[in-house]
């Protein structure tokens, strides 16, 4: 039986002030491009399928028209609440979204149904799982865990540590495990070890939310979202990582989805299948205007962060040409020479202009211009 796993799909997030819908709605179509090509049975979606828990109309939609072309005709669709996403929210249609072969986990207790028409579709299920099973009796069973937290599973508050709870939920998940059925378990958590970004915002809350390595088990291959960089950590223990590139940090880092193979009692990463939809993020330094013209003519399409280093401040003209040179330049940030080693100036004894003078040269290791001077002056004659 063949699987894709894939998470972080975040539909309704926004670089800066820079929209960015159509390029989610793109990829998750590439999505379904991937299981048609490849023979899937199941698509594993690991959490944050959106990026606030009310999400708009257009990201409901992308979202609902991505999870009914995944699951096509035949296939299974297995889903997990993440951090971003209101569990309950989006478990509400579960349902009627098994009907067409999609499961949702939002941490509900909720057991799905099983049985149907369709070519994968669940034999055996629980609150927490689920066995499937495709035309040729293959089978599979997934451990469906959303992101974990006390008011999600409508528990109370335990002396256990967080990595003992999550220990337990797990252990509650393989309620329905027979020995010798090839098991995965889906989840959003944050591993020790894993790499974050810039996009995870507090993510691991000072270390309160990680959980250790011996918590995951040995016989399952456990498929993870909640770190947007794709990484593997021993031998299965694997974060598929957002499609799109979400924050700077993530320049020129390769997106996939992950085709898995469950067989002969056990399920193993496959191969990384490029994800090619979505624009590139690129960082970008440059000494002065000119540079920085001739640097953003190169990364047409790209979405850009340009780190400008200068000894006086931008004009309004200077501005614009840079936004000009690139539509895609979505972040500029300034950095100015100031002088080091001035020796102390006693303030109180100096006049407007000089103190003025003194305040510009700190800034920008130069004398103001002399019209900029000028026209300080006479903004604060006008006001005397």
């Amino acid at each position: 039986m063949n699987l894709l796993h894939t998470s972080d799909w975040h539909i309704g997030k926004r670089l800066m002030d820079r929209e960015r819908l159509p390029e989610q709605k793109a990829v998750l179509e590439e999505l379904v491009r991937i299981a048609e090509e490849e023979a899937v049975d199941v698509v594993l979606v690991a959490g944050d399928v959106f990026d606030t828990f009310l999400p708009s109309a257009e990201a409901e939609e992308v979202f609902f028209r991505a999870v009914k072309a995944l699951a096509g005709t035949r296939r299974a669709v297995v889903l997990v609440a993440g951090n971003h996403d209101d569990g309950v929210r989006l478990s509400a249609s579960a349902p009627l979204a098994a009907e067409e072969g999609i499961y949702l986990f939002g941490g509900e207790k909720r057991i799905p149904p099983v049985g149907g028409s369709r070519g994968v579709h669940a034999v055996e299920a629980g609150e927490n799982y689920l066995l499937l099973e495709n035309e040729k009796g293959e089978k599979v069973y997934v451990n469906a865990l959303p992101y974990p937290n006390e008011a999600r599973l409508k528990e109370e508050k335990t002396d256990e540590t967080y990595a003992q709870k999550v220990a337990r939920w797990i252990r509650g998940g393989e309620a329905g495990l027979k020995e010798g059925t090839p098991y995965v378990l889906l989840a959003h958590l944050f591993a020790a070890g894993g790499t974050a970004g810039e996009s995870e915002r507090d993510i691991s809350l000072g270390g309160a939310r990680v959980v250790p390595a011996d918590v995951f088990p040995r016989t399952a291959f456990t498929a993870l979202g909640h770190l947007h960089k794709r990484q593997k950590m021993g031998e299965n223990v694997y974060y598929s990582g957002a499609p799109l590139q979400y924050a700077f940090d993530e320049a020129n880092l390769p997106k996939s989805a992950a085709l898995l193979k469950a067989e002969d009692g056990r399920v193993s990463l496959v191969k990384e299948i490029a994800l090619t939809q979505g624009r590139q993020l690129v960082r970008l330094e440059a000494a002065g205007t000119e540079q920085a013209l001739s640097l953003l003519r190169r990364y047409e399409g790209c979405l850009i962060e340009l780190t400008l280093h200068l000894s006086a401040p931008l004009t309004a003209r200077e501005t614009l040409s840079l936004r000009d040179a690139n539509e895609g330049l979505v972040s500029l940030v300034v950095k100015t020479r100031s002088s080091v080693g001035a020796p102390e100036i006693v303030r109180s004894a100096l006049s407007p202009e000089a103190l003025f003078c003194e305040y510009y040269k700190s800034l920008y290791g130069e004398m103001p211009p002399a019209e900029l001077k000028e026209a300080f002056l006479s903004l604060l004659e006008e006001n005397a």
